[in-house]
């Protein structure tokens, strides 16, 4: 790219795939709060806020391209957040054992000229675990930054995902593909 790349994200998960494409980027942490209308439909929702962040950076923007992503799990049509404490993490596992889930990822690439959002999603089905399993995972990795309370990437991804429909990287927090494609016509 011969513009400058913001990745508006602390996920190091985000970053970590930005750089295994090949891209060249700083890394800003978005202001603003993850509130969305209660009507919106919540297959909206992750690219909703992703698009909110991105309104941070509009009045600021010089010559830089600005990334941001916002990553939902969703269950029985209801949005599973990040957990507040460990409390939440095991009841959101609980919830998540033994069934198959969505994890939307919705993306908005701005610069002074254009916008444009789009997203993924990917179907998510975990075996049934064990309290023993949850607490383990919990403790262990304190996933209070992760949207539903896991990572992929992680032990519990290890364990737990029986399928996957879709993209991988997405439950990672970032359809780095459609990223790609969309980046190259930049």
């Amino acid at each position: 790219m011969n513009r400058p790349l913001i990745l508006a994200s602390s996920s190091p998960r985000r970053q970590y795939l930005m750089k295994e494409a090949g891209f060249h980027f700083t890394s800003e942490k978005p202001d603003g709060d993850e509130k969305f209308p209660t009507d919106l439909p919540v297959d909206q929702v992750a690219k909703y806020l992703a698009e909110k962040k991105a309104e941070h950076f509009r009045l600021t923007m010089k010559d830089e391209i600005i990334l941001t992503a916002d990553t939902v799990v969703i269950l029985d049509n209801k949005i599973i957040n990040k957990p507040e404490d460990r409390a939440e993490a095991i009841r959101m596992l609980l919830a998540l054992s033994g069934k198959t889930h969505l994890v939307v990822t919705g993306v908005c690439i701005i610069s002074k000229e254009k916008e444009e959002s789009f997203d993924d999603t990917t179907e998510v089905t975990f075996q049934t675990l064990t309290l023993d399993e949850i607490e383990y995972y919990v403790d262990t990795y304190k996933p209070y930054d992760k949207a539903g309370a896991y990572g992929a990437q992680d032990w519990i991804g290890m364990v737990a995902i029986n399928k996957i429909t879709g993209s991988y990287f997405n439950v990672m927090g970032l359809p780095i593909h459609k990223v790609y494609q969309h980046l190259k016509r930049w």
